[in-house]
């Protein structure tokens, strides 16, 4: 008897529908301002990350296009146009906003939003390796020299001997605008272009890798090569993946 009637209230309990909007939405709403909230920050993150990416792509092609010396200007100008990309001001952090995660890679005392490294990568088929023909870096992260590190050459696609690809690596440092359990974070994008117009790219008062010829024979001038007959295209097709 002592039992039935707790259990047969709480049989009535569970078969009343009665109850108080205003109490409900102060339940379920800041639930419900919470779900959107992390659904508008991954989306944005993705978004952000698609930005950056079709950047690095613009300007992997803007490069593959030349057949001129690259020299500090055209660095800068890209790297203006980079950040006019990806909507990004010229503001330096005065300390570092993604100290929690230990970067590797950043020099100076004061941090970019957005930074930019141009890599101009030779494969040398003797010793099976990929040298930095020249690299140059806006920002925080450094530039290249002597052998391409690890962590990059397992990226890079098989080349025959004496080929160039240009790498172009981007660094968007990305804050939440809320915190709903994702840290601040480096949005890191890379892309590998085979020069179009001539067999290589190179840099201000460089000498000529391999005796190559700066500008192609093929497409000097005015030439538009608007049907890609021109394009100096590589004698094998990339794949992915190196051990």
């Amino acid at each position: 008897m002592t039992l039935r009637r707790p259990i047969a209230r709480l049989a009535r309990f569970g078969r009343d529908s009665r109850g108080y909007v205003t109490l409900e939405i102060m339940i379920f709403l800041p639930v419900v301002f919470l779900i959107f909230a992390a659904c508008w920050v991954f989306f944005d993150v993705f978004r952000q990350q698609s930005v950056n990416q079709k950047a690095n792509y613009a300007i992997g092609d803007l490069l593959s296009r030349e057949t001129q010396e690259i020299d500090d200007t055209y660095i800068d100008n890209t790297y203006r146009l980079l950040k006019l990309l990806t909507l990004t001001d010229d503001t330096l952090y005065s300390a570092d906003p993604l100290d929690s995660l230990a970067l590797p890679g950043l020099v100076g005392d004061t941090w970019y939003k957005t930074d930019l490294r141009i890599t101009v990568v030779r494969y040398d088929a003797s010793d099976n390796r990929y040298n930095v023909a020249w690299s140059a870096a806006r920002g925080d992260h450094a530039s290249l020299s002597g052998n391409l590190p690890a962590d990059l050459t397992r990226l890079m696609p098989e080349m025959t001997g004496g080929t160039q690809v240009i790498l172009v690596e981007t660094w968007d440092d990305y804050q939440p605008t809320f915190s709903v359990g994702l840290d601040p974070f480096e949005i890191h994008t890379f892309s590998f272009t085979h020069p179009r117009y001539a067999p290589q790219l190179a840099w201000v008062g460089a000498a000529s890798s391999g005796g190559a010829p700066l500008i192609s024979t093929g497409c000097s001038g005015s030439c538009t090569n608007e049907d890609g007959s021109n394009n100096v295209e590589p004698s094998i097709n990339y794949r992915w993946g190196r051990g």
